[in-house]
Parts: structure tokens; C-alpha cells; sequence
């Protein structure tokens, strides 16, 4: 499987001690499609751009449409922007790629029939190879996971990322979703005030 799929796997281990929320899950789906992209030498980075090599033709379906969705033309895209434009409702694309490969199941959580659903990872090669990466803590799925609030318990004396344009989008990665909690908060700070307002003295 991809980085990106790799990381949705270890994002809805049941296991987890850690919720991810779906809009920081998708810019860090889009950090690691970039990641993948770098590695198979799509893509490079200049500064703060994405500058596209040669189109590739990978087996992934979703990676075909990432690397379709580059901007080709200069002064070619930001990566904060394609992290935002790439990333909009990625999870779920992802969650719907997963569950029709059979890599995902859907769960009830509870005892009661009507208790809500959860997706699940399915027991496959795939799961666990993505697992072995996570056991391994290999560094850029580490990287990632932990942009979005999983902790990977990495250690200091563990081997960091040793690409600059690896390091450059991971860090990118974890800017955007500092952004996105910022948002947040600004919004749920401006409903408490019109709630309050509604409610009056």
C-alpha cells in the first residue's frame, strides 16, 4: 500500500488511543500522497513548490489521481496549497477506496443493533504491512501520525527523516493542521459569544 493508505490504516486502528479528526487526517493523506510522489521521483521540491517530473503511472488509483491533480504549469503550486486543495474530503475518499478493496469493515460500536458505525481495518497483507511499518516506527509515517495528534512514543535516538524535501512537507503538514485546530477554536470562540448574545444578560 502508499504512505497515505498506510497512515488511514494506523488512523482507524481500533486500538488507537488517539481520534483524529477527518479535515487533519486529509491534509496529512495529501502530505504523504507528495511524500510517495517525491519518493518515486514525480515530483520535486523547490523552496516552498511543487515542481512536477515526468507523469508517472502508478498501479495506485488514488496516487494516479494525485498525480494527475498536480499543476504542471510555473510558477507551479504552493505546497500548503495542495495540501488544501488536494486534501479537501480526502479521508473519505480514502475511507471509500479502503472499504472496496476490502481493507475496511464496517462495525457497530456497542451492544445495542443501532449503536453507531465505525470503520475498522480488515486483517490483510496490506494491514499488516502497514502495521510493521508502524512497529518499526519508520520515520515518515511516524512523522506524520504524529502531525495529527497519534503518538508514535518515537524516541530521540531514533533515526529522523533524511530528506530535505521529506522534512519540508512533513513540516508543512504539521503547520496546516496547526492552522486548521486554529480555525477551529476561532469558530467555536465565536459561537460560545453568538450564543451568548441570543441568550442575553
Amino acid at each position: 500500500m502508499t504512505t497515505a493508505k498506510d497512515l488511514f490504516t494506523i488512523a482507524m486502528d481500533p486500538r488507537s488511543k488517539d481520534s483524529v479528526g477527518q479535515g487533519d487526517l486529509s491534509l496529512a493523506l495529501a502530505g504523504a500522497e507528495l511524500i510517495d510522489l517525491i519518493g518515486a521521483g514525480a515530483v520535486a521540491v523547490d523552496g516552498d513548490r511543487i515542481v512536477p517530473g515526468e507523469p508517472p503511472a502508478p498501479d495506485d488509483r488514488l496516487m494516479a489521481e494525485a498525480a494527475a491533480a498536480l499543476t504542471r504549469q510555473a510558477p507551479y503550486e504552493r505546497i500548503e496549497d495542495w495540501l488544501w486543495r488536494r486534501g479537501r474530503d480526502l479521508s473519505a475518499t480514502y475511507q471509500a477506496a479502503l472499504e472496496e478493496d476490502g481493507e475496511l469493515t464496517r462495525k457497530r460500536s456497542g451492544r445495542l443493533s443501532f449503536g453507531s458505525e465505525h470503520v475498522e481495518p480488515v486483517d490483510t497483507p496490506a494491514h499488516r504491512r502497514a502495521a510493521d511499518r508502524w512497529k518499526e516506527k519508520e520515520p515518515v509515517l511516524v512523522a506524520l501520525a504524529s502531525a495529527v495528534g497519534i503518538d508514535g512514543e518515537r524516541s530521540d535516538d531514533e533515526p529522523g527523516l533524511d530528506d530535505e524535501a521529506v522534512t519540508t512537507v512533513v513540516a508543512v503538514v504539521h503547520d496546516a493542521v496547526m492552522e486548521l485546530e486554529a480555525v477551529r477554536q476561532r469558530r467555536s470562540i465565536e459561537n460560545a459569544a453568538f450564543a451568548n448574545l441570543w441568550r442575553g444578560p
